[in-house]
């Protein structure tokens, strides 16, 4: 039997060693996952599931406006931290108001910036 130790430690190292625009992008599947996930759980009626996987996504979209670079790119770094800021926040409506309105209007925006990402890895502008 497989130590299960080994795999987190082979997932940890492809992390640790992937460049940041493929971090970025896992962030991003990690947390529309998360929301799909709260989305589930909403439907069948499991709120503790519910604010768990909210608040699973919480935490990355915080990861993300905290990895911030102001000093390579500030007007973007700016624009990205007010588009982080508007999704937090309607997470914690989500989980406030119990719905699953803000998690969609939050999955939107993410979707959107995914999308971006991974045009800048196609032109390979980013690496």
């Amino acid at each position: 039997m497989q130590n299960p130790n080994f795999g987190q430690a082979y997932r940890a190292a492809a992390i640790e060693n992937s460049p940041p625009l493929k971090i970025v992008r896992m962030l991003y599947h990690g947390c529309l996952r998360f929301l799909d996930q709260a989305t589930a759980a909403h439907a069948a009626g499991d709120l503790p599931k519910f604010n768990h996987f909210v608040g699973r996504a919480e935490s990355i979209v915080s990861e993300l406006r905290t990895s911030l670079d102001s000093q390579q790119a500030p007007e973007l770094a700016a624009q990205l931290e007010g588009i982080y800021l508007f999704t937090f926040a309607r997470l914690i409506d989500a989980i406030a108001d119990s719905s699953i309105e803000p998690i969609e209007e939050a999955r939107e925006v993410l979707v959107v910036l995914l999308d971006a990402w991974n045009q800048l890895e196609l032109k390979g502008a980013v690496r």
